[in-house]
């Protein structure tokens, strides 16, 4: 079920996302706060995925790595200029989406395996690239890192506390979701389901494939760029090893085993993504022992259920109410 529709029985999903939301800020310590924060902003960050795995058949393996340049760049417009949160984010954003847009072009000629090759040794170059340069931490000069500086970036004025931090980050992450949404109930939506379908059929029905490809990149770059940012107000300093080039496939497997076509997929991703370590962590087991559970479960995804988790709930949400 693609964004554009909005049937009954996906409002179940969404009243209980809203209220664990609302039980959160008053049940939760400073800990799980920062879990669950993290938890909203990889959902933009697999939503960001979705989109290009929905709409145009794309599977790219490089969007932590975008998320890392919209970091890098949101700490870089704090330090440098002092903007306020909200434009240092957009710059995060944008300056993603233009990568995004870089990445596009191979996809006008490859798909499938070689276009997740190309963005995987995309990812590859920037984790070397901030492995040598660092994040930015207040100094001076274009890299604006110095080993004895350490400047925190500033959180929104109206977010400072975790629990206002986490909200905000929720309603950002909303506003992604309407972004998306606009798009796909609109013409951009239309042309990406006749591309994805056959780029043949698109172009004679008088599609621009090109504009529509790199578009639909540029979206989806964008809004990895702006989880970034928020990541980067979440912890206030970044650190070269927080983008490795496998949590890119991982967030990507996630995707799928959560479901790209339903919204609430994006959430089940993030939640296997960076709750399920932490709960595993919490009672006395290796985090990463989740890892084979979850290559476990994209085989069985792939296997029996392509719409992921998310299309098993809305199948049985369904089925509960024709009863």
């Amino acid at each position: 079920m693609s964004f554009t529709r909005w049937p009954r029985q996906q409002w179940a999903p969404a009243l209980a996302v809203g209220l664990a939301a609302l039980a959160t800020i008053f049940l939760a310590n400073g800990l799980w706060m920062k879990v669950l924060t993290s938890v909203a902003i990889f959902t933009l960050t697999a939503m960001s995925v979705a989109l290009l795995y929905r709409r145009l058949g794309q599977i790219s393996l490089g969007h932590v790595a975008l998320m890392g340049l919209g970091g890098w760049v949101a700490l870089r417009f704090s330090h440098g200029f002092s903007l306020p949160f909200e434009l240092n984010l957009l710059a995060g954003g944008v300056v993603a989406g233009l990568v995004g847009v870089a990445l596009a072009y191979p996809a006008l000629r490859m798909r499938g395996l070689y276009l997740s090759l190309v963005t995987l040794m995309a990812a590859g170059g920037f984790s070397i690239v901030v492995n040598n340069t660092q994040f930015p931490n207040g100094a001076d000069g274009f890299l604006g890192f110095a080993v004895r500086a350490t400047a925190y970036m500033p959180r929104p004025v109206l977010a400072q506390s975790d629990a206002a931090y986490f909200i905000y980050c929720l309603v950002v992450t909303g506003l992604g979701f309407l972004l998306v949404h606009l798009h796909e109930a609109g013409k951009p939506g239309r042309a990406w389901a006749l591309i994805r379908r056959s780029e043949a059929t698109a172009m004679a029905a008088g599609v621009n494939v090109t504009l529509y490809k790199v578009w639909g990149f540029a979206l989806s770059g964008f809004l990895a760029g702006a989880a970034g940012a928020l990541l980067a107000g979440s912890l206030q300093l970044l650190d070269a090893h927080s983008f490795p080039p496998a949590d890119s496939v991982m967030i990507c497997a996630l995707t799928i085993v959560g479901g790209a076509w339903n919204w609430f997929g994006a959430l089940i991703a993030a939640l296997l993504f960076r709750l399920a370590p932490a709960l595993l962590n919490d009672w006395g087991l290796n985090g990463n022992a989740a890892y084979i559970f979850f290559g476990l479960a994209l085989i069985h995804a792939l296997a029996t259920a392509p719409r992921g988790v998310a299309g098993k709930l809305e199948e049985a949400l369904a089925a509960g109410n024709r009863k």
